[in-house]
Formats: structure tokens, C-alpha cells, sequence
């Protein structure tokens, strides 16, 4: 197996490609591996397709050093390659993705080379987006675009304070969303949507707790509009995940597993891809069963 370490070469996270290395030398076995540090916004993306187009049967193993961002970059350009996998090394600001698998290292070298191999969906957006993780619009989706704003200019703490500016703006949505055909709002407003694949947002939220990576399902969690006090204390169970379970809370959704979801909005709106805004008024939304080979650490 070969391994390629792709490194977020942003400042500040430079010195993770230092640290990979100097772990899998002082390994028993040392593996064949290089390291790729990303040079912009969808390099990766671009290296892992072109190396998959250039090396179809060199069996290859490659290790997502970052965030949910990275993960998705890598992700996204290994879709329909033979022979390849995808694993993770924890080293950026959100890590949503992995927390579905609980009690696994993913920050050792050794767990990592010796892992199993499992095949798990990914969400299909348009023509040539993927999400591996959560796909969300409505209110979770202002809260990432105003946190990814204020992470950049340096904020602590900003997927909080995100949620603070869609508090004021971004409760009452006029998103129509289609499950599979069937229309989910008839033009009611509605506070928010996620699309699961996996069951984490914001690195807190439980959103999607009834999500399997595995199933060829998307999780469909659609939430009606509601009261500022209605929504005070729909929060809490939404992050803990019990806002399905709860009567008092789970009214408020409407709850389907899908294949495909459709959203029509007449303004521009953004929608979530892994914590990635992508813009637009129309989306398609399916899942891709089986559709990447992941590493699960030892």
C-alpha cells in the first residue's frame, strides 16, 4: 500500500507535516508514503484526481491531515477510482466527520496503517459536489458562512457567534425542499435542513443522530419555522440529538430517509457542504451507496 499524507499547508498548520513524518519513521515497518501540501482552496481535490487518473493500479491509501474541509477535498477527488481509500489524520479546527466513530485514535500513525477498510456513502450535490459528512441549509448554513467569515478575520469561538447573527436572520426560510418527490413544506417557512450522511455539525451539534454511512439513506431532519422561545428551547435537544425522540421537540420536524432531495429557493441562499458554502438557487441532492473505501483506525 502506498500512502499519501495531503497536509493543509495554511500558517499555523505547517508543522503537522513535520510531526506525520517524524511518527511514521519511528514506526517498526516503516510504509511507503509521501507527503502533498495543499497550495490553495481544491488542490487537493485536484492532486488526489489527477493522481488517480495517472496511477489507476497503484493501490493508495490517502491520509486526510486536516479538518472536515480536507476530508472533503480529498474525498471528493477520489469518487469513482479503483483501488484507492481514504483515511484520516485529525489535525484542524473541526473534526465533525470522525466523531461518528467514537473511541478511535486518529491521530496515530500505527492505528492508521494497521485499520480496516469499510466502503461508506457520500451525498452527491449537482453535478460535481460532494459532501461525506453533513449537507445543511436554513439556519445551520448562515451560522457556518458568518463563522467562516469571523474564523478567518481570527475569532474565538465562532461557530457561537454565528449562531448569535442567524439568530436575527436566519430563522425564517423560504426554502422548498422535495424528499424523494415529495414536496416536505408546500411553501411554509422553515428554520432548517440537514442532509446526514453522518450525524455531526459545528462540533457540537448532534443533528443527524439516526444517520448510517453505510445504509445508502440520507437522513432527512426538516424543521419547521418557529417562536424565538420555541427555539431557545429547541436548541439544546437539537445538539444533544434528542429532538426526534422528545415529543415536545419532535413536531417541529419532519423526518424522512431519502435518496435524493431537491431544494428550490427564489433568493440565492447558501447551502453546507462539510462546513464549504456553495451558493445557488437550485440543488440536487443523492446519495452515492458504497462509494468510498474508508480506513477505520485500528
Amino acid at each position: 500500500m502506498h500512502y499519501c499524507f495531503i497536509v493543509n499547508n495554511e500558517p499555523g498548520k505547517a508543522g503537522n507535516a513535520q510531526m506525520i513524518e517524524e511518527q511514521l519513521n519511528e514506526l517498526e515497518a516503516r510504509p511507503d508514503f509521501e507527503i502533498y501540501k495543499t497550495t490553495a482552496e481544491y488542490s487537493a481535490t485536484l492532486f488526489v484526481r489527477d493522481f488517480c487518473r495517472n496511477n489507476p493500479s497503484l493501490e493508495t491509501c490517502f491520509v486526510a491531515c486536516g479538518g472536515d474541509g480536507t476530508i472533503n477535498e480529498v474525498a471528493s477527488g477520489m469518487v469513482g477510482a479503483f483501488n484507492k481509500h481514504l483515511a484520516v489524520w485529525a489535525c484542524g479546527s473541526g473534526n465533525d466527520f470522525i466523531k461518528y466513530y467514537k473511541d478511535k485514535d486518529f491521530r496515530s500513525a500505527s492505528n492508521l496503517i494497521n485499520g480496516t477498510p469499510h466502503r461508506i456513502d457520500i451525498l452527491k450535490v449537482n453535478d460535481d459536489r460532494y459532501s461525506i459528512n453533513v449537507c445543511n441549509f436554513g439556519f445551520d448554513a448562515v451560522v457556518a458562512s458568518a463563522a467562516n467569515r469571523l474564523s478567518r478575520r481570527g475569532w474565538s469561538n465562532p461557530y457561537r457567534w454565528g449562531i448569535v447573527k442567524a439568530i436575527f436572520c436566519g430563522r425564517f426560510n423560504r426554502i422548498q425542499v422535495k424528499a424523494d418527490g415529495e414536496l416536505l413544506n408546500e411553501g411554509r417557512r422553515m428554520l432548517l435542513c440537514t442532509l446526514g450522511n453522518n450525524c455531526y455539525v459545528g462540533g457540537e451539534f448532534f443533528c443527524s443522530p439516526r444517520s448510517r454511512n453505510d445504509d445508502g439513506l440520507i437522513e432527512v431532519g426538516y424543521c419547521k419555522a418557529v417562536s424565538l422561545i420555541t427555539f431557545l428551547g429547541l436548541i439544546k435537544k437539537y445538539a444533544s440529538g434528542l429532538h426526534l425522540d422528545d415529543p415536545k421537540t419532535s413536531r417541529h420536524f419532519i423526518y424522512r430517509q431519502s435518496r435524493s432531495i431537491d431544494i428550490h429557493s427564489g433568493k440565492q441562499i447558501e447551502i453546507c457542504l462539510d462546513g464549504e458554502m456553495l451558493p445557488g438557487h437550485d440543488f440536487h441532492v443523492e446519495i452515492i451507496p458504497c462509494a468510498i473505501s474508508f480506513i477505520i483506525p485500528k
